[in-house]
């Protein structure tokens, strides 16, 4: 019977530990460490998201502090309101809730965000870095994929890994994390020819496409551990996991599976960039 990677509860678990963290370092510290996230515009989906962020910081005793932006925002506007987070040394994390009104350069912003406050792992050189080897933060939900991985004790090291997905905030850092990790990775997409075929070899399947089951069945290899990153409207995934259920060996639900683990991962990496200041 396959295993349920369950998110939920590693984020539960971990959250006990991350509430006695913070409450050292603000000791240590003498202020309460912020976790500031902007909000361009009023996209219902990222309004959810940016308000179960707020509460896991609550859970945990971090402050977070929500910055609104209104739509017509421009890219200037927004690179001053990042400046003036990056100087303030009670902030200890910066997220820009992604996606951004389409008149501001994006990638423009995420650069701007000082790679000792960028816990959600977006900055050009915080990649480089992951790529290299070095330290740096990591994007959330590739590193929440991970740390998923690792606590079911999933086998990775000379494991084939296929990644169909190759955005920047998830398929290419999935990607590379799971290539530290000693897999062998093959990054695909959805104009990849053949692509059935190539999934069929895979030991750990990564859904990051954003296509609902745009995965099937059929694709599976026997004994597959699928980890499905996908969440689209009416909570379904980009893998068709209720087909699967008797051919993978694991997969992570959706909803409950990959998701707690990104909110988690960024808290984790916010209490660790406050630890730093100390």
């Amino acid at each position: 019977m396959a295993i349920e990677l369950n998110g939920k509860v590693i984020a539960k678990e971990e959250e006990e530990n991350l509430r006695q963290r913070v409450f050292k370092v603000t000791e240590k510290l003498g202020f309460v460490p912020v976790l500031a996230t902007i909000l361009v515009g009023d996209d219902p989906a990222s309004i959810t998201y940016v308000n179960m962020k707020a509460k896991a910081c609550e859970r945990v005793g971090l402050r977070s502090k929500i910055i609104n932006l209104n739509n017509d925002t421009t890219t200037s506007e927004l690179l001053e309101v990042i400046e003036k987070l990056n100087n303030d040394n009670e902030v200890c994390g910066i997220l820009l809730q992604h996606p951004v009104p389409k008149q501001i350069d994006e990638r423009l912003c995420f650069d701007k965000i000082k790679i000792e406050k960028d816990v959600d792992g977006v900055n050009s050189e915080s990649f480089g870095r992951m790529v290299m080897g070095r330290n740096a933060f990591v994007s959330a939900t590739p590193l929440g994929i991970l740390r998923l991985l690792k606590y079911y004790k999933i086998e990775l090291e000379g494991k084939h890994a296929v990644v169909v997905g190759r955005s920047p905030i998830l398929g290419k850092p999935v990607s590379m994390l799971l290539l530290n990790e000693n897999s062998t990775v093959t990054i695909c997409h959805s104009k990849t020819k053949n692509l059935e075929n190539i999934v069929k070899m895979a030991d750990i399947v990564v859904g990051a496409v954003g296509i609902p089951k745009f995965i099937k069945s059929t694709w599976i290899k026997t004994g597959a551990v699928l980890v499905d990153a996908g969440y689209n409207a009416g909570n379904i995934g980009d893998i068709d996991l209720e087909n699967c259920f008797d051919i993978c060996s694991a997969y992570t639900p959706v909803p409950g599976g990959v998701g707690p683990m990104t909110i988690n991962s960024l808290i984790y990496q916010t209490v660790q960039s406050a630890e730093k200041l100390i």
